[in-house]
């Protein structure tokens, strides 16, 4: 059985865990804070089926919050089972909840990293191809653009399998200077489009203008 294939079936599991838990709710063989539980259910298997698909499902800064829920959901659920007198229906719903949350937690922390392409637009992705072929041609790119009142300076370098960003930038008044480092060209992409008035083709066309003048 290949990954791809776990994963799904794994998102195919806990998307039945939840309609099972529906439907028990719905002929009274549950809880009533149970619809807590299978509301969150419904959440992981959304953000589930997301990292299974490689595809972007609400927004990246939720699922890392979510899964630090789900991990001390583990822990509460885990006290509430030997210490407290629970009756059968109540037991069942938390252990099934407290077993089947740790492997979620563990993916969806993982598809909360902003640093894949996961989470890129196709600009992202397209100048992330542009920027990951100069960076194999250029040592580094560097490219500064005054804009009205703003001014950038961007300075682009990889080092191993990791981009670096190095950016100073101002507004007539004050100058700022900060520094990032990504696994993911699309990322990179991402940081100099938002961060900056620099756009992936202004540094294209630069180095494309002097490979030609080059020659």
């Amino acid at each position: 059985m290949t990954l791809e294939r776990a994963y799904i079936l794994l998102a195919v599991f806990y998307s039945a865990l939840v309609a099972i838990g529906a439907i028990a709710l719905l002929v009274g063989g549950g809880p009533v804070w149970g619809v807590a539980i299978l509301l969150l259910g419904a959440l992981v298997a959304a953000g589930l089926w997301g990292q299974t698909l490689g595809k972007p499902v609400m927004n990246p800064r939720m699922w890392r919050p979510l899964a630090g829920i789900l991990a001390v959901g583990f822990v509460l659920q885990l006290f509430a089972v030997f210490s407290l007198s629970l009756s059968g229906a109540e037991l069942t719903w938390l252990l099934t909840g407290a077993i089947f949350s740790v492997l979620p937690a563990i993916m969806l922390f993982q598809y909360g990293k902003r640093d894949q392409e996961v989470w890129a637009t196709p600009e992202e992705c397209e100048g992330g191809k542009m920027l990951r072929e100069l960076l194999a041609r250029q040592r580094e790119l560097v490219l500064e653009k005054q804009e009205a009142d703003r001014q950038a300076t961007v300075k682009l370098t990889k080092e191993g399998d990791t981009y670096r960003a190095s950016v100073t930038r101002g507004n007539g008044v004050e100058v700022e200077r900060f520094e990032e480092r990504f696994a993911c060209p699309a990322t990179l992409a991402f940081f100099v489009i938002k961060y900056t008035c620099i756009s992936v083709n202004d540094i294209a066309a630069q180095y494309a203008e002097e490979r030609a003048l080059a020659t």
